[in-house]
């Protein structure tokens, strides 16, 4: 028994002794019943969501929801496990590296107290001037940070799968939203959820493709043969618009000390309009232009037409050419942006348990291929799978891409006539022989008749002497504007394409009925060879609706009860866009103030019953509608000037109008 009472050595390797290397319980925790007290954690959680549940949801709602027989069981589920798996990382990760390091901490300390032989004082001082690699405790810190930075990635990512999962659940099915949420969806251009092809029943396809454009990109991309001119021309004109932003700012700082009203979002526009010139000019020629302030015309002159790769005959690492060259690419300003988006993508992948075994990288194209599987062939793929490509369009790149999918489509459109008019062919010659096979021949039957009886009578123009402006296929298109042919949709010709497949399937069920002739086999056969090829192409992006910019194209597949890549993609992509894109900001709503005047109580939205709202305001003194009219009331002669006008004014104070005003007659009773 005694030895049983003894304390292990910290050298012990055992999960569930105290004490031990790598065990999963600490003597600090006085054996207390840990599993308890997780149950009792889990069970909480669970009852706040679903008290958070009922509270929100209406009662017709509540009654056919399944609170109480499985969603508690599964928030349950979802919380012990997320809460299990960041725990367990955490005490592993921690205990592993405190004992290395506190284990070294405690020898050194030790030794100072056995040898006798070395004051303390001395030890102390050389503790304070050993250097960065002795006597200091900067390596235990280090450890310290890097567990915590680890907890935290554990838990953020653990957070983000519950979150995810938690939407899902509460939805009851997969959409859109799943995927891109909040500052960022703005930026889908195409998310489609159609059934796999061989698997309908049990396997969905989502196509899902991200613009993100230029000036929302946080850290610029250019492409790899773009000249070395450009990139500083670049920079020139960033360098430019800073100067004109401190010009402007500090114009409206004069304005403030002379205590006038603020500028305007128009004014600040025209203001930095009419000081570029300040900066720069039009004068390309002379060398005593504005553009030439900070490089001189004859820097400019040598880097012109340079790109990426030199001319290994004309390279001389003297020349000044080279060296212009040489200080750009030592700040990698070429290859900065896109390398970034790589290097974010596949970290995201690797820590979000999304791995990938095939990856192509074509840097110089500025293009990423990044599949799940190497195979592309779906027969032999599972079910759950993903490919990504990433590729950077400038405005050169996408008015090819656009003038190659016009011609597609025109090519389809003359494909699909030319079947048409061969099934219309074939379908003359089959009622050769009948009177009447369909209404043309009814009506050319009657024609005689309908003149004679009812036009000559009346006088109104013979239906074939109408001009037909109608197909009978799709509706009559409007003319489009300049707008409209800059910006083309295809909608309308899409559209026409798919009726006419339709038309033409029904016409060959209709035409020969249960009969198989060779005619009928080789039409079927190239309408469903026109049919695959036109659906994988309405399936692309059209390039007409992309801006130059990073293009994210997604194609999921994922078994419909399991989901497990579509919620995995979800946190990815979240993820990623955090970490590339600024996201769209709009000026004006940024510099928006709303009135008070403005503020509705009765716009507020819930689901409880008036009379609890009522409740809850009777705490409240009035409303702010009241507010406002009592303060007008109380003060409705006019303010005295101030004597000195203020140093700083704050931005709101031009906006918020009556609320400021009522804040400062506060004040100064």
């Amino acid at each position: 028994m005694a030895s049983l009472d003894m304390k292990k050595s910290p050298n012990v390797f055992d999960p569930t002794t105290p004490s031990a290397v790598g065990s999963r319980n600490s003597l600090a925790q006085e054996y207390r019943d840990q599993q308890a007290e997780v149950n009792k954690l889990l069970e909480e959680e669970a009852n706040k969501v679903l008290n958070h549940i009922n509270a929100k949801l209406p009662q017709e709602v509540l009654s056919q929801l399944d609170i109480m027989g499985g969603l508690k069981e599964k928030l349950y589920n979802y919380f012990n496990q997320n809460y299990q798996n960041m725990f367990n990382r955490y005490v592993v990760t921690s205990e592993d590296e405190m004992v290395k390091k506190v284990r070294n901490f405690i020898d050194k300390e030790e030794m100072k107290v056995l040898n006798r032989y070395t004051p303390k004082e001395i030890a102390a001082l050389l503790e304070d001037v050993g250097g960065a690699d002795k006597f200091n405790t900067g390596e235990i810190e280090k450890s310290v940070v890097n567990m915590y930075g680890h907890l935290q990635g554990h838990i953020q990512r653990g957070v983000n799968d519950l979150e995810t999962l938690t939407n899902s659940l509460l939805r009851q099915k997969t959409d859109v939203g799943a995927f891109v949420r909040g500052e960022n969806a703005y930026s889908i251009v195409k998310c489609a959820f159609k059934d796999n092809i061989l698997k309908p029943k049990t396997v969905s396809d989502v196509k899902l493709s991200i613009n993100i454009l230029d000036s929302e990109l946080i850290s610029p991309i250019f492409h790899y043969q773009v000249t070395v001119e450009y990139l500083i021309k670049d920079l020139l004109s960033k360098h430019i618009t800073e100067e004109l932003d401190k010009v402007v700012e500090g114009m409206k700082n004069d304005r403030i000390e002379q205590g006038l009203d603020e500028m305007t979002d128009g004014e600040l526009i025209f203001a930095k309009m009419n000081h570029v010139t300040d900066f720069t000019d039009d004068n390309v020629d002379s060398p005593k232009s504005r553009r030439y302030d900070i490089i001189a015309k004859d820097l400019m002159d040598r880097i012109q037409d340079l790109r990426a790769e030199i001319d290994p005959e004309t390279f001389d690492q003297l020349n000044i050419r080279e060296n212009l060259k040489n200080i750009i690419d030592i700040e990698n300003i070429r290859n900065r942006g896109f390398n970034t988006a790589i290097n974010s993508l596949t970290s995201i992948l690797d820590t979000s348990k999304m791995g990938y075994q095939y990856i192509e990288n074509l840097k110089n194209a500025r293009e990423l291929i990044l599949r799940e599987y190497e195979d592309t062939d779906a027969a032999h793929l599972p079910d759950e799978r993903y490919q990504i490509r990433l590729k950077y369009y400038d405005n050169a790149q996408l008015l090819n891409e656009r003038e190659a999918y016009r011609v597609q489509l025109a090519s389809f459109a003359t494909e699909v006539e030319h079947l048409w008019d061969v099934l219309h062919t074939d379908y003359d010659d089959s009622k050769r022989w009948k009177r009447v096979a369909d209404f043309e021949d009814l009506a050319a039957l009657y024609k005689k008749k309908i003149v004679s009886r009812y036009k000559s009578k009346t006088g109104d123009p013979v239906y074939e002497d109408t001009a037909k402006v109608w197909d009978e296929i799709s509706f009559v298109k409007a003319q489009e504007t300049d707008v409209e042919k800059m910006n083309q949709t295809f909608l309308y010709e899409k559209d026409k394409i798919r009726s006419k497949l339709i038309i033409m399937r029904d016409k060959l069920a209709s035409m020969y009925d249960y009969q198989y002739p060779i005619e009928r086999r080789v039409m079927e056969e190239r309408l469903s060879f026109l049919e695959t090829e036109f659906n994988k192409f309405d399936y692309m992006i059209n390039p007409f609706h992309i801006q130059p910019g990073l293009l994210m194209d997604i194609d999921i597949t994922s078994i419909k009860r399991k989901k497990a890549t579509l919620d995995g993609m979800a946190n990815v992509l979240n993820e990623f866009l955090h970490s590339v894109s600024k996201g769209f900001q709009d000026a004006a709503f940024a510099s928006f103030s709303r009135r008070r005047s403005t503020v509705r109580v009765d716009l507020s939205q819930s689901f409880a019953p008036p009379e609890a709202d009522d409740k809850n305001d009777a705490g409240k003194s009035s409303s702010p509608a009241k507010e406002l009219l009592a303060e007008i009331n109380s003060d409705a002669l006019p303010e005295p000037k101030a004597e000195k006008a203020p140093a700083k004014k704050s931005t709101k104070s031009s906006k918020a109008g009556v609320v400021d005003s009522g804040k400062s007659r506060r004040g100064r009773k």
